[in-house]
This record gives C-alpha cells, structure tokens and sequence, in this order.
C-alpha cells in the first residue's frame, strides 16, 4: 500500500499483509500530531520503501532519541526509522482512506486527554511498554 504527505512531496509503500496500529497518548505524540494520540504503525525496513521525497525529508530529534521527521513543504510527519533498530514508524494518516488497520494496542494510557475515549477492547498499557512486548503486539519479527 502507498502513502504519502500531505502536499505529495514524499510517497513511500509498505509491504505487508495486515496492518496492526497502535495509538500512543505520550506527551510527545500529543504535541507531534496536534491531537489527543499518534495512530502509527512499526514495519520492518525490508517492507517499507521512499518512492520519492528523500530531499524533502527534515528530521528534528530530542536528547532521548525521540525523533520526528516530517515534509519540508507540508510539516506533515512522514515515516522514519526507530533508532538502528531495522524497524519504520508510519503514521497512519498517511495511508489512503479505505486501509483498515486493526487497532491492537493504547499506550501511555496515563495520560490519557480528559476528551479522548478509549471505546475499543485494544490492550492499553500506561506507559510504553518494551519493545519487544509492542513489536509481539504488532506481530513483527
């Protein structure tokens, strides 16, 4: 499936079968999406590939390693790799409208905002988890 910003500047495809989501409720995720959560996704590099955009690719990275990349043109958030970790964040915004992905997990459900509901019967943890026990979630290797 293909995604891309919001000007088109920066298209990228991932290759899986199912898509498994998660929402994280973090500060951070918060002030990076400008909402309540960051709905996102960790595939494999070897599933994900830049179609075009690399250029347009800005990077802004806090002293713990928490890291946005975004579009140069739009500011939109564009998908980035978790460390030297061989995993890719994907924002699922990104994806076309019509991608279903199934939502497994809330995290950092402690700060949770007073007006988000968490309605579903995903797990919730309320701090991040290890990253093992996300990528089990996420069914990754």
């Amino acid at each position: 499936m293909n995604g891309s910003c919001l000007c088109g500047s920066i298209a990228f495809e991932i290759s899986v079968d199912i898509l498994r989501a998660y929402q994280c409720h973090c500060s951070l995720c918060k002030k990076q999406s400008g909402s309540s959560s960051n709905s996102a996704t960790l595939v494999e590099q070897s599933c994900f590939r830049l179609i075009k955009g690399h250029s347009f690719i800005n990077s802004w990275v806090k002293e713990s390693g928490f890291r946005s990349d975004f579009c140069s043109h739009c500011g939109s958030p564009v998908p980035n790799p978790v460390r030297d970790l061989g995993l890719i964040w994907i924002p699922l915004g990104l994806l076309p409208i019509n991608v279903q992905p199934q939502e497994v997990v809330h995290l950092c459900t402690s700060t949770l905002s007073s007006w988000h509901l968490v309605a579903d019967h995903s797990k919730q943890y309320e701090a991040l988890p290890d990253l093992n026990a996300l990528k089990d979630l996420l069914q990754i290797k």
